[in-house]
């Protein structure tokens, strides 16, 4: 067993790396072997991660039942996060931030999970239907409940931030932050510091791509790159010329790319947990590596210079994911037509005078 570096994010110390588990179920093409994905996620506990990071969209609760099996033995080593809001119903993605309904979801993934406690659980959108302060008032009933313990936000601006702390201390907020995404700069950054809440740094690669994982457009089916403009056509082919760049530069202080992503994050702000998904081990070695890294001011500046805003070509999502995002966006990221199998949001739920 080693250990890592730790990070404190809303008084929950955690190692400075976390994984993020989704990829073993979920988005990147067809999942791993269920026995694969065991011996990483236990090869990640012994190496010191102590942040396993899931949801219930994850494969349908296959994500969450992959963590069940393989490492819920080992419980008192790691802090287990996971997410409501966004869920899977007859098969399809649907949005839906009802009291009724996250009670659903998290009932079905402490059933999943095999366990009566989830340490960090988060609204994984915001379901605008809904007002936040319900949402997050159905959360401090469970946590009252002893089903979780806290309670985070997931792609959410700071004014939603702002308001759902009003109702009770957020614990994390957990967005796409890498030097090629810069959107939390714009105001959930500040916000979190301001209101001394963690940040979990989501796809801190940029999902592959600063990590030598993006040469093409030929992604397998179902990989959520096809429905990313700058994962596609021109925007791509613009955009690796960028991260032509970035390896460049990563080789000349003789780290890989995705340790150099990483250290970046790192070194951004003391509150910040990057959580990088890996099918690899190799990978996974490899990543926390750069919990070790330090980066002097010019490496840092070199890379705010390349990555800076407007430098990356197309949307980070097409315009029907764009819809249920609620952080902030730059003035040219243009959004794509929305394309079809996209998620929606259930019919409203029936509700009574009194209803919580």
């Amino acid at each position: 067993m080693t250990t890592l570096p730790t990070r404190d994010i809303g008084g929950i110390s955690v190692s400075a790396i976390g994984l993020g588990c989704m990829n073993l179920s979920h988005a990147y093409g067809d999942p791993p072997p269920a026995d694969a994905g065991g011996r990483l996620l236990n090869h990640a506990l012994d190496s010191g991660v102590t942040l396993l990071d899931t949801a219930a969209l994850y494969g349908g609760g296959a994500n969450e039942r992959l963590i069940a099996a393989a490492v819920m033995h080992r419980r008192q080593e790691f802090v287990l996060a996971s997410k409501c809001v966004l869920d899977l119903y007859d098969g399809k993605r649907w949005v839906d931030g009802s009291p009724q309904a996250i009670a659903r979801t998290l009932d079905a993934a402490l059933t999943r999970l095999g366990t009566d406690h989830i340490d960090l659980y988060y609204l994984h959108r915001l379901d605008s239907r809904i007002a936040i302060e319900e949402s997050v008032g159905a959360l401090v009933r469970a946590k009252e409940a002893g089903k979780i313990g806290a309670i985070g936000l997931s792609e959410m601006s700071a004014a939603t931030i702002r308001r759902a702390h009003a109702v009770h201390p957020i614990a994390a907020v957990q967005s796409e932050y890498s030097p090629m995404v810069r959107n939390p700069e714009i105001a959930v950054l500040d916000t979190c510091r301001a209101l001394g809440i963690g940040f979990v740094a989501f796809s801190p690669v940029a999902r592959g791509m600063l990590a030598g994982a993006v040469a093409d457009d030929h992604y397998a089916a179902g990989d959520i790159r096809l429905t990313m403009p700058r994962f596609l056509g021109d925007h791509l082919r613009r955009n690796l010329a960028l991260v032509a760049q970035f390896d460049t530069l990563a080789r000349s202080i003789e780290v890989a790319p995705a340790q150099l992503s990483l250290a970046w994050l790192l070194a951004r702000d003391a509150a910040i947990v990057p959580i990088p998904g890996t099918r690899s081990i190799e990978h996974l070695d490899q990543n926390l590596a750069a919990a070790q890294l330090t980066l002097d001011d010019q490496t840092i500046a070199a890379i705010d210079t390349l990555f800076a805003p407007g430098a990356v070509h197309g949307a980070r999502y097409s315009a029907a994911q764009q819809a249920q995002i609620d952080t902030e966006c730059f003035a040219d990221e243009a959004l794509a037509p929305p394309e079809a199998g996209a998620a929606r949001r259930l019919p409203d739920p029936p509700r009574r005078i009194g209803d919580a």
